[in-house]
């Protein structure tokens, strides 16, 4: 059967409903009768476990609580599977005369699953959107995790350094910590920018040479230690020739070695050599990750870049190669792989050279700074945000006040004078853009700096002074207040 030639847009319809804090239906749209239930049973078409779950969110919400992602099955008479739904419970607070009060509770549904009247083509974007929306906000939720991280390696750092006695031995294994989840956030980024389609802006020039050496040092507890554990004997030969720079996002090339030597181990129970060199002619740049373990078969070297192919059963993903080849890729470079059984296995990895015009990675220089005292709020619904961003200012003297939502920093806002805010951006109730226009409103001349895990930022632009992404550094927070307040 031909498909049509044209193809109807199908919207989805917002599942809307308003119940009563005690849990009685006052309205809902006919989105919602069509899924869920009718007026006189709004919960009618759900499971008795899903439609209790439903009841006490209406009820929890109804005590002021901010209920989301709630998700439930509904059976439809179209459909013989269960439809699923994200539900989200809004508290609705206030009336004339008593705000803390809550009125009503606020109910929206999104359906997770297509009419099954679009087309393939159709399903496909849809669900594409869809995963980006859910990639954002695995990247906001990651972003506040590495922003902790970073911040106690920050304090880490700090405190041996400002010792009597440094601990100059762990220094090496605070950098490592540090450029390791430095990597990670570069990897969120990744993923925001391929939702942004703007990948290559990113790239700069890297020594191939130094970006191995620091895999190797990375990985050093997975090749050197525990083999050795275990009676096994992994030695490491570098032939490292001097190469031009490629252009690339170093975070991205170090994944790809990193996966490479990993795998390189796991190929040598018994022990082994793992070799790297680099080396160039006229027209490309050379990475060759040579090992003497247990080798291919020509079946599996034919498929070992394809996505979920694995030889480790359960403990393999199948996604390691298939990730690193396409990073390969996205460096304009190739990848090839040789091997025999019990011979062992070459990757050897080409990339045009860096263009000589291209300029140099600077030098990271560290500034005298003057540590002037400067009050700072702190606006965050994160507590482990929140510490940290006071913890690292507190270092060099500020004094810091947090606060957990747009409305707790209002309430402070009157109480008290500050020389900076940092503001989350994606709060519950009032965003950090609109944050940042109630505090204007106030004190036009106040700076404001937004502190963000999301990329869609672009309604907070005009609010704010500027944006820091998470994770950050203390000399990001510390170059911002020089900037804003010191300086000016």
């Amino acid at each position: 059967m031909n498909a049509p030639d044209t193809v109807p847009t199908v919207e989805p319809a917002l599942l809307i409903a308003t119940f009563a804090p005690s849990g009685t239906l006052r309205n809902c749209n006919e989105a919602w009768q069509s899924v869920l239930g009718t007026a006189e049973a709004p919960w009618a078409m759900l499971p008795e476990d899903d439609k209790e779950l439903a009841s006490s969110s209406v009820l929890e919400a109804g005590k002021g609580s901010l209920v989301t992602n709630q998700v439930v099955n509904a059976h439809t008479p179209d459909r013989d599977e269960p439809l699923p739904v994200l539900l989200n419970f809004v508290p609705v607070h206030g009336d004339a005369d008593d705000e803390s009060r809550i009125t009503a509770v606020t109910i929206s549904g999104e359906v997770m699953a297509e009419p099954p009247s679009w087309m393939i083509s159709q399903t496909q974007r849809h669900r594409m959107e869809a995963l980006g929306r859910m990639t954002m906000g695995v990247a906001h939720d990651l972003n506040n995790l590495l922003s902790g991280l970073i911040g106690h390696i920050e304090l880490l750092k700090e405190k041996a350094a400002r010792s009597d006695d440094p601990a100059a031995d762990i220094q090496p294994s605070i950098r490592t910590i540090e450029k390791t989840a430095e990597d990670g956030a570069s990897l969120i980024e990744k993923m925001q920018r391929y939702i942004r389609e703007d990948t290559q802006k990113h790239f700069e020039r890297v020594s191939l040479a130094t970006l191995i050496e620091d895999c190797i040092t990375i990985t050093q507890p997975y090749w050197y230690n525990e083999p050795r554990r275990q009676g096994i004997e992994i030695d490491v030969e570098r032939n490292l020739d001097s190469v031009p720079d490629v252009m690339g996002a170093a975070s991205e090339l170090r994944e790809v070695f990193v996966n490479l030597i990993l795998n390189a181990v796991q190929a040598m129970p018994e022990g082994g050599t793992l070799t790297f060199e680099t080396f160039a002619d006229e027209s490309s740049v050379y990475a060759r990750v040579t090992d003497t373990g247990i080798g291919m078969s020509d079946e599996i070297q034919e498929n070992i870049f394809e996505p979920l192919f694995t030889t480790k059963g359960e403990q393999g993903t199948g996604m390691g190669l298939a990730a690193s080849y396409g990073i390969i890729q996205e460096h304009e470079g190739d990848i090839q792989v040789t091997s025999e059984p019990g011979e062992g296995t070459t990757f050897t990895m080409s990339f045009p050279p860096a263009d000589e015009s291209e300029p140099e990675p600077e030098e990271s220089t560290e500034e005298t700074v003057d540590n002037e005292n400067v009050r700072v709020l702190v606006v965050d619904d994160e507590e482990m945000v929140r510490s940290i961003i006071t913890q690292l200012l507190t270092l060099n003297d500020h004094e810091v006040d947090r606060a957990s939502s747009g409305a707790e920093a209002l309430s402070m806002f009157e109480a008290n004078h500050y020389d900076i805010v940092f503001t989350d951006f994606g709060m519950p109730e009032m965003t950090g853009a609109e944050l940042s226009r109630k505090l204007h409103e106030r004190q036009p001349d106040l700076p404001i700096i937004l502190l963000t895990g999301y990329t869609d930022t672009e309604t907070a632009v005009d609010e704010v002074d500027d944006i820091l992404s998470k994770p950050f550094k203390l000399e990001e927070l510390e170059a911002t207040i020089q900037k804003f307040v010191i300086s000016s």
